[in-house]
């Protein structure tokens, strides 16, 4: 397989679509200046302060609300008398996101991330009135459906803000702010709006947090208007229609993938391989060209994301299920394997940053995607043996530090090596594969242990230490080829 020339290819997703990855992305000379006057030497600075607490309390509303729905989930299907739709309302807002976040992607290429990030924040607060006032579970679906589109399509704004208005040398720390706004969530969020839904109702889950936003986006929007020159479109980067098409194609895709486990033998396995398949054509069109082929620099980068994300998340959801089934843990406990998780991740990621350019992009998916595969594998040797379950938390607590150490520097690799014009897209590119790697891993997950008898959660683990190894295997495809720079 032949690989592009870096210095003189450039990565085009189809024939109207704009370069992303030319050789001019990566030279400074054009690139707009991204120092604001009198910079400080943090994403806390005076410069930047407001702008980064702004867009760090918009993240961990989002996450928030996230984890929050896992929490009230059966008390909501319970009230509104809709079980039969419990896992539907989970996976409706995950396909709808793939479908924001390419909107979002495009429309910030061509007009700036402001008018995307306001209209996303305004949808996003819609979609939590229509769920929280919901008094039917149909009605409670479209809210999830639209708070999912919006949701998704706000992250992809504020990446974009990062890579116009900070300097290369914070942004690494910015993402790690980011991943500390979606982590802790994890840590308060689920007992929390448990607290919510005891004392109050559940509503106001969902409700509480329209009266959180208003502040948050209070605080982003004057220092964006302050630098509203450097966040400026593209307007010569066309509507791509077609994008949308397929981003809608992938959407429902996926949500059949993470429906087919509801179907009785042999249909789940038919509609599982041929959502496989309809999700791999459909996301092609959505991503850089090369990342299916894991071809050097950004495309691969964005492959290991959606790998990584994959192998983390589908271990996850079944770690509690472990203690509580084999160990007779009570849920309370064994959730804080998922706390420990959660704290590891925001301190690597916080180190992370600190370390800067001594642990270049590339180093830092390689350090991240091994420790990740050796957790994963004490985990599965704890669920095949019945070990000690602290062996299991201690696994996890380091797989949470693997994720929070290298995945800040994959949206800073791929940043560094997307031109202005291009960088919604790819910066969508990211989170969609995201949103896929984890989408994918689960059904296949759940699909495994489905078809292994008597093998209950080694299957599902098996799964995601194979998924990790791909991982490791890739990771040195981070660095870019010979002539091609992206901060690796």
């Amino acid at each position: 397989m032949t690989e592009p020339n870096p210095r003189t290819a450039e990565l085009r997703v189809n024939d109207d679509a704009e370069p992303l990855g030319s050789a001019t992305a990566t030279d400074p000379s054009t690139r707009p200046s991204t120092r604001p006057a009198g910079h400080g030497s943090g994403p806390l600075s005076l410069p930047y302060r407001w702008l980064s607490i702004g867009m760090f309390s918009l993240i961990f509303l989002a996450a928030f609300e996230a984890m929050a729905v896992t929490t009230v989930m059966p008390l909501v299907a319970r009230d509104l008398d809709g079980m039969e739709f419990f896992a539907l309302a989970f996976a409706v807002p995950l396909a709808a996101g793939i479908i924001g976040m390419v909107l979002a992607g495009n429309w910030t290429d061509r007009s700036g991330p402001l008018p995307s990030l306001v209209v996303s924040a305004l949808l996003f607060v819609v979609g939590l009135l229509i769920a929280g006032t919901a008094a039917e579970m149909g009605v409670f679906i479209v809210g999830r459906f639209v708070h999912g589109l919006s949701g998704a399509a706000v992250i992809v704004p504020l990446y974009v803000i990062v890579a116009r208005v900070y300097p290369e040398e914070l942004r690494a720390r910015v993402f790690a702010g980011f991943a500390a706004a979606w982590v802790i969530p994890s840590i308060i969020g689920p007992a929390l709006a448990g607290i919510v839904a005891e004392t109050v109702s559940w509503h106001w889950v969902f409700l509480g947090v329209i009266g959180l936003m208003l502040p948050a986006a209070a605080m982003m929007l004057p220092p964006i208007l302050r630098v509203r020159d450097q966040v400026q479109g593209d307007p010569t980067v066309r509507w791509s229609l077609g994008r949308v098409g397929w981003s809608a194609l992938t959407a429902v895709a996926a949500l059949a993938l993470s429906l087919s486990k509801e179907f009785a033998e042999p249909w789940r396995w038919n509609i599982a391989v041929m959502a496989i398949g309809l999700v791999v054509v459909a996301a092609r069109p959505l991503m850089p060209v090369g990342t299916l082929r894991a071809v050097r620099g950004m495309p691969a980068t964005v492959l290991l994301r959606l790998i990584v994300a994959g192998a983390f998340f589908g271990s996850e959801i079944y770690l509690p299920y472990l203690f509580i089934e084999r160990y007779e843990f009570s849920p309370s406990l064994a959730g804080a394997v998922l706390t420990g998780a959660g704290v590891s991740w925001a301190a690597a990621s916080w180190l992370q940053g600190r370390l800067g350019d001594r642990v270049s992009n590339t180093q830092a998916v390689q350090i991240g995607a091994a420790l990740l595969a050796a957790s994963l594998v004490v985990v599965l040797l704890v669920a095949a043996f019945m070990l000690t379950p602290v062996i299991a938390f201690a696994a996890w607590t380091l797989a949470g530090g693997a994720m929070g150490f290298m995945y800040p520097r994959f949206s800073v690799a791929v940043l560094s090596l997307s031109p202005v014009s291009s960088q919604g897209f790819n910066s969508a590119a990211l989170s969609i594969g995201e949103s896929l790697g984890a989408s994918v891993a689960l059904a296949i997950t759940a699909l495994a242990a489905s078809a292994v008898v008597g093998g209950a959660f080694t299957a599902e683990f098996a799964v995601s230490v194979a998924i990790a190894v791909v991982a490791v295997v890739l990771a040195q495809r981070v660095r870019p080829g010979a002539g091609a720079s992206a901060g690796s």
